[in-house]
């Protein structure tokens, strides 16, 4: 065991894990300036289009302050901690990190940026043997076979890094679905006494604010990019494969029976938004998947005359719900859960175009009304 599960099971080391959050903290908020100031002076940022919900240039290198303190938060942990854990975390981090410094100076190829994922995802599957081993009894399916778990383990990861790369297409977005996560799952983490993924949600958290500060700053704005997108991606892909396999592999778990539910919902909006992004790009529009539009659930949000801010918490606040539903459904058959997470979810989110339309109605309503009124005097 660790020292500091020892200190924290003896009960006198819970501010310890004020560390690392404030460590990451405290170095993304140093680093942001200086990437800003860099990125201006070389021309390294994002030159509005017909696409852009801003009007400005922005730096889009973001994604290095988070990187860098993530990474310095555990690698001076990792010497505490479980270092066969967050080793191979740190080394795959570093592989997207330079694809993606890559990717938003130059340009990278989608297939370059696949091969790369799936070599992260790999590695951190291979080496820690963290990965899915049964679908819980989800529409009757057990135990998957080793090179069946390890592929479809593979598939969760470049699933969730993309679909976190798709809602990434407006201010505090990606930055606060990312934070909300990666707050869900460090309570998980801490109840569960899972110190080393405790300290990873929490460095994430920690950059993620310091991200937030500048990314809805009007004077210093920053992009996170395709850097940041897929650093913080992984770690959520990662959050969520560790949560799973360790609930799997303890019956005793709080979670066992249900863990891919838990994370469906914790997740459900990068996921939505993913399917439904796919089916009207492939089916409807008949163009290439990752081809970039405006068919989002956040662009849609946004036609509707709501701020950036006003979509963030909106999507914030339908998120926590489905959450909050599958936590209170836990007694329930597993199917059962995954229909009423799913049923909450595609209501949580629907439910802004149904008000919407509501208003919209009303409206009509009451401009007839005062035609009438006029006709009549």
């Amino acid at each position: 065991m660790n020292l500091i599960n020892q200190i924290i099971q003896n009960g006198n080391g819970t501010a310890l894990l004020f560390f690392p959050f404030l460590l990451a903290l405290v170095t993304a908020f140093l680093a942001f300036p200086t990437i800003i100031f860099i990125a201006h002076a070389k021309q390294l940022v994002d030159v509005p289009d017909k696409r852009s919900v801003h009007s400005k240039t922005v730096p889009t290198l973001g994604g290095i302050g988070i990187f860098f303190a993530v990474a310095i938060v555990l690698t001076l942990c990792g010497a505490f901690l479980d270092a066969k854990l967050l080793m191979p975390v740190v080394g795959a981090l570093i592989i997207l990190f330079f694809l993606g410094v890559k990717d938003d100076i130059l340009i990278l190829s989608p297939k370059k940026k696949m091969l790369g994922q799936i070599i992260a995802a790999l590695m951190v599957i291979l080496i820690t043997d963290i990965r899915i081993t049964t679908f819980s009894g989800i529409l009757g399916l057990e135990d998957l076979p080793y090179f069946i778990s390890i592929g479809f383990t593979l598939f969760v990861f470049i699933l969730i890094i993309n679909a976190y790369n798709l809602i990434d297409g407006l201010d505090g977005l990606a930055g606060s679905v990312g934070l909300l996560v990666s707050m869900f799952y460090g309570f998980l983490f801490f109840n569960m006494q899972e110190m080393s993924l405790t300290v990873v949600s929490l460095a994430l958290v920690g950059s993620l604010i310091a991200f937030l500060y500048f990314n809805f700053s009007k004077v210093r704005k920053i992009f996170m990019g395709d850097t940041g997108s897929m650093v913080v991606g992984f770690l959520l892909a990662f959050q969520s494969v560790a949560f799973i396999s360790i609930n799997q592999l303890n019956p005793m778990a709080q979670f066992h029976l249900n863990a891919p539910i838990i994370v469906l919902a914790i997740l459900f909006f990068p996921l939505l938004d993913t399917l439904r992004i796919f089916y009207v790009r492939v089916v409807i529009l008949k163009k290439h998947p990752f081809s970039p539009d405006k068919n989002h659930i956040h662009h849609h949000m946004l036609q509707l005359g709501l701020k950036h801010w006003q979509v963030t918490l909106v999507i914030s606040i339908a998120s926590t719900s489905v959450l909050i539903s599958a936590l209170l459904s836990q007694s329930f058959n597993v199917n059962l859960q995954l229909v009423i997470v799913i049923f909450a979810g595609l209501v949580m989110f629907s439910l802004p175009f149904f008000i919407n339309y509501s208003v919209f109605k009303q409206r009509i309503k009451m401009n007839k009304f005062l035609k009438k009124l006029h006709l009549i005097n």
